[in-house]
């Protein structure tokens, strides 16, 4: 489904229930829903790490998203967002992708000067080159 058909069924949805992976949880975000996120998980296959785990679980933390862990979270998720949509929703999020970028930079910046540099430093930078 193209993203701008799906933006525009979260925009219309009631609550919104998305996997915990980054993409999912920022569109519903920027169509103004706090989805509930029910990220995969590496024991059961799903995915190869937990980095939907742990971006889920920041994203909860700043009021982002609600994360639920088992079919009974969910159904309870579900019925309070249900009798209480309205806080399921909230201002769409506003892409910061150039003040993103400038803290990335910043970050990479105090990274070089470190006397104990990070291995993935100088892949960092070879990136970053590439796409700029």
């Amino acid at each position: 489904m193209p993203r701008q058909e799906l933006l525009g069924l979260y925009s219309r949805a009631t609550v919104v229930v998305v996997q915990g992976g980054p993409g999912s949880i920022l569109d519903a975000r920027e169509v103004g829903h706090i989805p509930i996120a029910v990220a995969r998980r590496p024991e059961m296959h799903e995915v190869v790490d937990s980095h939907q785990i742990a971006f889920a679980n920041t994203m909860a933390r700043y009021g982002n998203a609600m994360v639920v862990n088992s079919s009974g979270a969910l159904a309870q998720a579900m019925e309070r967002a249900l009798q209480y949509p309205e806080s399921m929703r909230t201002a769409p999020r506003i892409s910061g992708a150039q003040t993103a970028a400038m803290k990335l930079d910043e970050a990479i910046r105090q990274l070089e000067m470190s006397p104990h540099k990070p291995v993935a430093l100088r892949r960092i930078k070879q990136l970053v080159s590439r796409h700029s």
